[in-house]
């Protein structure tokens, strides 16, 4: 056999007796690290100090996908209200500062003062990490998230954060920098509608390579939505080009499994549209097959992509594998599948 040899560049290290610079600098530098570790050393960040510190923990890298991301956390809570039956319309605006916005017409966030905590509810979902009103107290069946972190993530991370809400006949105003309230809740006007709009502009220190929102990049995620949540209206807008999109599609996901085979060979133009529900738990399956050798499945749940499946992939795929193991103990013969479904 062939023997592996690597070849290594040593340093050029000094000798047992050399007495020059080179031997100097080779000695080990006095450590910058006390060797000293007690209750002094150990540091508790207060409010929302940790998502600023380490932002990666949160939204992932704070760079162009990051950014958008932090548009997404917000647009989930819209989204939210619409599976709760409470939204139907949602307005995304990029504005001419560099900010954006994001309004839906659902019940609006509580402004009355928690019992427990002492502070406007508002308030309280905005600027501590795992408040929110997910946690199976009864204000949402279905939601998108599930760990009270989002919006307060976002209002972290920008350079200052506007909260809007309309509801009990008025309307209600909010202000924070960087995740601390610079300006206490308060009324400032009427309203016979309800909702919540939220405004914030990105902090440059945090997101140092890009603070521009891209249009096409939150129209696809708002065009998924809108295929997601049939009768649900988003709405984008970009002020800096005065130019806009609509989207609502009644068919929901139907229309989405058709928008991807559009220009694929389908086997059949109708797709087909499997429904389900147990107890609390509602599944819907769309499926086309078109003559191409790979498939494309997306994965959902309450909206939020599964980008590496799940028990509802799982579950969706063992019938057929049942069918062909049975098939095969009853001495049928199975035929390769060729076809594979769009999604």
């Amino acid at each position: 056999m062939p023997k592996e040899t690597a070849l290594v560049e040593e340093p050029n290290l000094p000798q047992k007796n050399d007495t020059s610079d080179v031997a100097n600098e080779a000695k080990p530098a006095s450590a910058e690290v006390s060797e000293k570790y007690d209750a002094s050393k150990i540091d508790k960040l207060e409010g929302l100090e940790a998502v600023r510190k380490r932002p990666g923990m949160y939204i992932g890298d704070p760079d162009e996908r990051g950014l958008h991301h932090c548009v997404f956390e917000v647009l989930d809570n819209s989204v939210d209200e619409h599976l709760a039956g409470f939204c139907e319309h949602v307005e995304v605006a990029i504005h001419v500062d560099g900010s954006i916005s994001i309004r839906d017409d659902g019940r609006g966030i509580p402004v009355d003062m928690h019992p427990k905590w002492k502070m406007p509810a508002v308030e309280l979902v905005l600027t501590n990490l795992h408040a929110g009103g997910k946690f199976g107290q009864g204000a949402y069946k279905y939601s998108g998230g599930l760990h009270g972190v989002g919006a307060k993530c976002v209002n972290a991370l920008s350079d200052w954060f506007k909260v809007e809400v309309s509801r009990d006949g008025s309307v209600y105003y909010m202000e924070f920098a960087r995740g601390v309230t610079a300006r206490k809740l308060e009324v400032i006007g009427t309203s016979k509608h309800t909702g919540t709009l939220i405004t914030f502009k990105p902090d440059a220190t945090i997101f140092t390579i890009t603070t521009e929102f891209k249009s096409d990049i939150l129209a696809n995620r708002l065009r998924e939505l809108a295929f997601l949540n049939p009768g649900l209206e988003i709405v984008l807008k970009d002020e800096r080009t005065e130019k806009g999109e609509r989207f609502l599609y009644k068919d929901g996901i139907e229309e989405f499994v058709r928008q991807i085979g559009k220009n694929k060979q389908v086997i059949h133009p109708k797709p087909i549209v499997l429904s389900a529900r147990k107890d609390e738990v509602f599944v819907d399956c769309v499926l086309q097959y078109n003559d191409s050798y790979t498939d494309q499945i997306l994965c959902f749940a309450n909206s939020i992509a599964n980008s590496d499946g799940g028990t509802h992939l799982t579950g969706g795929k063992r019938p057929g594998d049942f069918r062909r193991r049975r098939a095969r103990r009853s001495g049928l013969r199975v035929e390769r599948e060729t076809a594979k479904p769009a999604l």
